[in-house]
């Protein structure tokens, strides 16, 4: 664990000005506060808030920031409150701790619609104070360092949130850096055969080639040296995921890769930059379709850089990054440079972004019309590469790469898309599905009248441009879905004996977070939306349920005085295939037909009975055992007693198995209805922050 001392160091290494008394009590309380709690290593709690502050003193950041990573966890987790930070190190801390808290108790990894909205909170936090992701993101960093002391299944739920979501992220932010070592951390989880193939390809090809990294290295340096100019050099191999996903994009094998190694020029001044790649292009031959000038074009994060690709030595190609000093720090740090100190004071970078501006554009640029449109438009931007594009007047467009002249047409203006019946790029006619590439000029062709076409959406890339399309799709027939969708829930509401009313549809759409009845019943009608999904907003007991059945026994096949039981070892639900076993003095038995302990009764043919359970809706009667293992904390067990009741599931027994510092593990017996039942139980209870696990029990060894 880092001594506070020696975090203190780190901090005054960049900035000698910093408050080293306030760090100290930040490191004193925090310690206190996680006095007692331990990691899943074993080690102690804190050695976590220390190593994520540790992280941030990489990036230069400011003392608040500093301090926001030794408390962010005090307030979720321990008995601090965000007053009594605010008390003890000020608002600006307690602020940034708190937002800090709620981004840690958004599951983003959750079902779509949940997702979205909470892709959207998160993005909320970020223009408040974008220090509060930064956090967020150091702490990912280092619970995905540390990663291996988890449980299985939640190292690969961790991995995959964090290549879905962190890494794009941290990448989007201009720190490239934690994104490759973010997404190589989570491909060492999801797919630890293919990355470690690929290292072995590597140690392979070095064995064969020998130091190809020193030699290029040497080559670069000297052909510089030779037009007398002065840069640092350096060069490395690319990420393992990095390569994994360029074999699968371009669906090549490990050996016909080319450009595996990256080269990096720091000049001293940007006109350096353009006479360093003077010198690069003159001495070997350039890649077409490889040039990138970030420089006279910056990306919207303050990355510049230019990017080139060359046949170097024995005609391996290699990726060039030349910039200067200052462009390299922001390369380094991304949005995160607005923050970074030097010798005490806020480092003057001329190419650092302001976050506000950067915020604002990032807003603008993400402007779906509800949830699902900004998630699908945040991840389309987060993912892909940026092409840019000229107007006829010269005004400069950054598109993602893929990006179509619809897609162009509408980051204009949404009239301009929508009336869109043609383009030329570079003065010649092309169809509108043509990809646009970098450097070219589009010219949009466009017609009164003329009105998006539903198959635009298989075109266009960009969220911006798919929420107009499916806007005006949606405005074009909206009186016509209006009147179908009435119709449609008319229908499904007499299926259950209920009546449709103004009220009902107005309740349905505010559960349905819609604006109003008529938006509801448009959606039904251009089928985005269901009935059905009407019918489980407001009567989740009625909706998709067939008719109970009258009387009688629940089980068909047996004869009129036969008596039965369910088996204990599967205890088979209404719904699920099942078999009698006759037993003498017990009746039948009955099992899942899956159920491994049929196999002992292969040889006795004569005691199989062929039954099956009645159609209709079966009463909540059927005993039904769980496992679950759910998190340690005050007021936890009952709220997943309430989340199984409001399932309308009843809790016959309950038992725990083992009790943990921080978890729980117990057995619980329920009355369910149906398989059916008890799929839409244990989907509640995964989607539950606090169920770390849950899975039915089925125990050979509880024969009959």
């Amino acid at each position: 664990m880092i001594d506070v001392e020696d975090l203190i160091a780190l901090v005054r290494n960049y900035n000698p000005r910093c408050n080293a008394g306030l760090i100290r009590d930040a490191y004193e309380y925090g310690m206190r506060m996680h006095q007692g709690q331990f990691r899943h290593s074993g080690e102690p709690y804190f050695t976590h808030p220390i190593a994520v502050a540790a992280i941030l003193t990489e990036m230069r950041l400011d003392d608040a920031t500093i301090i926001t990573a030794l408390l962010h966890d005090t307030v979720e987790d321990t008995r601090s409150t965000k007053e009594e930070v605010s008390a003890l190190f000020g608002a600006e801390i307690a602020e940034l701790v708190d937002g800090v808290t709620k981004l840690t108790n958004l599951e983003l990894s959750s079902a779509q619609s949940k997702q979205a909205e909470n892709f959207r909170k998160l993005f909320m936090a970020m223009s408040r104070d974008l220090r509060v992701i930064l956090v967020k993101l150091a702490d990912r960093l280092h619970n995905m360092r540390t990663i291996r002391s988890m449980r299985p299944e939640k190292q690969v739920k961790k991995a995959r949130e964090t290549m879905d979501i962190f890494a794009p992220l941290a990448g989007r932010m201009g720190m490239q850096w934690m994104r490759e070592e973010l997404e190589d951390l989570a491909f060492k989880v999801i797919n630890p055969e293919a990355r470690n193939s690929i290292i072995r390809r590597f140690v392979n090809l070095q064995r064969e080639s020998g130091d190809v990294i020193g030699q290029i290295t040497t080559d670069i340096r000297s052909e510089l040296e030779k037009e007398g100019l002065e840069a640092d050099v350096f060069g490395r191999a690319k990420k393992p995921f990095s390569i994994w996903r360029k074999m699968q994009e371009k669906q090549l094998a490990f050996s016909r890769l080319s450009d595996i190694y990256g080269f990096r020029i720091i000049t001293r001044s940007e006109m350096d930059c353009y006479r360093a790649l003077g010198v690069i292009h003159h001495r070997w031959r350039m890649v077409p379709g490889r040039f990138k000038d970030y420089i006279s074009q910056p990306k919207s994060n303050g990355y510049r850089s230019i990017h080139t690709t060359v046949s170097g030595r024995d005609g391996k190609r290699v990726e060039v990054q030349i910039r200067t000093r200052q462009m390299h720090e922001v390369a380094e740090a991304g949005v995160a440079a607005h923050w970074a100190y030097r010798d005490g004071v806020l480092a003057k970078n001329p190419f650092a972004v302001d976050p506000a501006d950067w915020i604002a554009n990032l807003n603008d640029r993400f402007g779906g019309e509800d949830h699902d449109d900004f998630l699908e438009h945040v991840k389309l931007e987060m993912y892909q590469d940026l092409v840019f594009c000229f107007s006829p007047r010269g005004d400069v467009l950054q598109l993602p790469k893929g990006a179509t002249p619809i897609d162009f047409a509408y980051a204009i203006h949404t009239r301009l898309g929508n009336s869109c019946v043609g383009a030329k790029v570079d003065g010649i006619r092309v169809p509108l599905w043509t990809r646009l590439k970098n450097g070219q000029s589009v010219e949009v062709i466009a017609a009164s009248g003329q009105r998006p076409q539903a198959t635009w959406l298989d075109i266009v890339v960009t969220g911006r441009a798919k929420a107009a399309i499916r806007r005006s799709l949606r405005e074009e027939d909206r009186d016509r879905f209006i009147r179908l969708g009435r119709e449609l829930v008319r229908v499904s509401f007499e299926h259950v004996g209920r009546k449709v009313t103004d009220k009902a549809l107005r309740t349905a759409a505010k559960q349905m977070g819609l604006e109003n009845a008529d938006e509801l019943l448009a959606r039904i009608g251009s089928a985005e939306n269901s009935a059905k999904e009407v019918l489980a907003a407001l009567y989740p007991d009625l909706a998709d349920h067939p008719t109970e059945f009258e009387g009688g026994r629940p089980i068909a096949g047996l004869e009129a005085d036969a008596e039965f039981t369910r088996a204990p070892c599967c205890n088979p639900l209404p719904g699920e295939r099942i078999v009698g076993i006759t037993y003498r003095g017990k009746g039948v038995v009955i099992h899942a037909i899956d159920c491994p302990v049929l196999a002992e009764f292969e040889d006795h043919p004569d005691r199989w009975v062929d039954l099956r359970w009645r159609e209709g809706r079966h009463p909540p009667a059927y005993s039904t055992f769980l496992h679950l293992t759910i998190r340690h904390d005050a007021g936890v067990l009952g709220r997943i007693c309430t989340l199984i009741g409001q399932q309308g599931a009843n809790i016959s027994n309950l038992e725990f198995i083992d009790r943990k510092p921080d978890f729980y593990r117990l057995e619980v017996e329920i009355e369910l209805r149906d398989r059916e039942h008890l799929h839409n139980l244990l989907t509640a209870l995964e989607a539950e922050s606090d169920v770390a696990q849950v899975s039915r029990i089925r125990d050979p060894g509880l024969k009959p």
